[in-house]
């Protein structure tokens, strides 16, 4: 715990990178999260709907997941191994930097990615549809 003290620049990645898994808005997360929703929401079918109430669930105790280890390791206090954690490094930065970016962008601007989606889920929806 408490590495926000010790490596915040490492802390503050691990922070992006869970907050787009956790899908909160204007990250790549929420984009796939919305589209959970909307088409269970617009599906009807019972079925479908307990399959989409379990994806729900699942988004919910992932969230939890998330926050408890945002809570333990970036904001905790600090554990007796915290003192030989060291902040990242210019190469670790290099390597996550671009990821959380294109997540960033595809949050923010989606449609160049759902346009190249669409055509191929078309297909599948007609295929399952018959």
């Amino acid at each position: 715990g408490g590495t926000a003290a010790v490596a915040p620049i490492f802390s503050g990645l691990v922070a992006l990178g869970a907050f787009a898994s956790l899908g909160l808005p204007g990250l790549s997360g929420f984009i796939a999260e919305f589209q959970i929703f909307t088409g269970v929401i617009g599906s009807g079918g019972s079925a479908i709907v307990v399959v989409g109430a379990l994806a729900i669930l699942g988004i919910l105790i992932t969230a939890a997941l998330f926050l408890r280890l945002l809570h333990r390791t970036v904001l905790g206090g600090p554990g007796e191994l915290t003192a030989q954690v060291v902040d990242a490094r210019r190469s670790e930065i290099a390597a996550i930097a671009p990821l959380l970016a294109l997540s960033v962008l595809i949050g923010v601007a989606p449609r160049f990615l759902l346009d190249v989606i669409e055509p191929f889920s078309a297909v599948v929806v007609s295929l399952v549809a018959r």
